[in-house]
C-alpha cells in the first residue's frame, strides 16, 4: 500500500512537472506569435508608396504592415498613397484631393487589387482599422469573402456599398479616433521623456515623425506602439 502510494505521488509530481514545463513553452511561444490579426511581416507586405515615410500610413502614421490586410491605396494629385485603412483613404477624399485608382489588399493573396472590383466583408469578428468597430476585409473573388464571412461572421459587399457605409461612419469614427489620438500622444510624451534625445525638428504628420527618430535613432530601438505614440505627440508639438 505505501510503495502504491509513493509511485501515486511520483506520478503526480511528474504530471505537474510537465504541466508547469508546458505552460511556460506555450507562453513562450505565445510571444512569438503574431497578436494582431491584420499584421504581416516586412517581407510579405507590398509597399507601393514611395518617399522616406513608405512604411507609415501618411494620414494616420500607423505602421503599414502592422496593418496590411485592412491597407488601401489610391493615386492623389497624381500621387501614389498607402494607407492602413479605407477609413484613411476616406479622410483624404474628404479633404478636397483628387483620389483616383482605389486599390485594396485582397486577403487572399496579400497583393493590391482594384478596390472597384473587390468583395468586402464588413462587420466580422476581426478588428477593425481605425473605425470604431465595424471591420472591413477585402477580397478578389466573392467566393472567398463568403468563405471567410462564414468563418467569422460579417455581410459581403461591394466596394461602392462598403464606401458608403464606411463615409456614414466616418464622423463617429473620427470622434473616437481623436480620443485614441489624444491618450497615444500623452503615453508618447512620457515615453519620448525617458527613451528619446531633444528632437527640435517640428513635423506635420506622424509618420514624418517616424521616419525621422527611425533614421536618426533618436529613441534608440523604440519600435511598435510605442514609436507610435512618440510620433503622434511630436505631431502635436508646436
Amino acid at each position: 500500500m505505501k510503495l502504491f502510494t509513493k509511485i501515486i505521488a511520483v506520478v503526480a509530481m511528474v504530471a505537474m512537472s510537465m504541466s508547469v514545463g508546458t505552460a511556460a513553452e506555450s507562453k513562450k511561444m505565445g510571444k512569438k506569435m503574431p497578436v494582431n490579426f491584420r499584421a504581416v511581416p516586412m517581407a510579405k507586405a507590398e509597399i507601393i508608396q514611395k518617399g522616406e515615410t513608405k512604411m507609415y500610413c501618411p494620414k494616420c502614421g500607423m505602421t503599414l504592415p502592422m496593418f496590411y490586410k485592412t491597407n488601401h491605396a489610391a493615386t492623389v494629385d497624381g500621387k501614389v498613397q498607402q494607407y492602413c485603412s479605407i477609413y484613411c483613404m476616406i479622410e483624404v477624399m474628404n479633404s478636397g484631393a483628387k483620389v483616383t485608382d482605389p486599390k485594396v489588399v485582397d486577403n487572399t493573396s496579400l497583393k493590391f487589387i482594384d478596390a472597384t472590383k473587390a468583395s468586402y466583408v464588413v462587420g466580422s469578428s476581426k478588428p477593425a482599422t481605425m473605425a470604431a468597430n465595424i471591420s472591413k476585409y477585402a477580397f478578389g473573388t466573392k467566393a472567398g469573402a463568403e468563405e471567410f464571412a462564414k468563418k467569422f461572421g460579417g455581410k459581403v459587399m461591394n466596394y461602392a456599398d462598403t464606401l458608403a457605409g464606411a463615409k456614414a461612419d466616418y464622423d463617429t469614427d473620427t470622434k473616437k479616433k481623436l480620443m485614441r489620438q489624444a491618450k497615444g500622444a500623452k503615453k508618447g510624451q512620457m515615453i519620448y521623456k525617458k527613451k528619446c534625445k531633444p528632437i527640435t525638428e517640428k513635423f506635420t504628420t506622424a509618420a514624418d515623425a517616424k521616419a525621422y527618430i527611425k533614421a536618426n535613432k533618436s529613441c534608440g530601438d523604440l519600435k511598435g506602439k510605442g514609436l507610435q505614440a512618440v510620433g503622434l505627440y511630436l505631431k502635436d508639438v508646436k
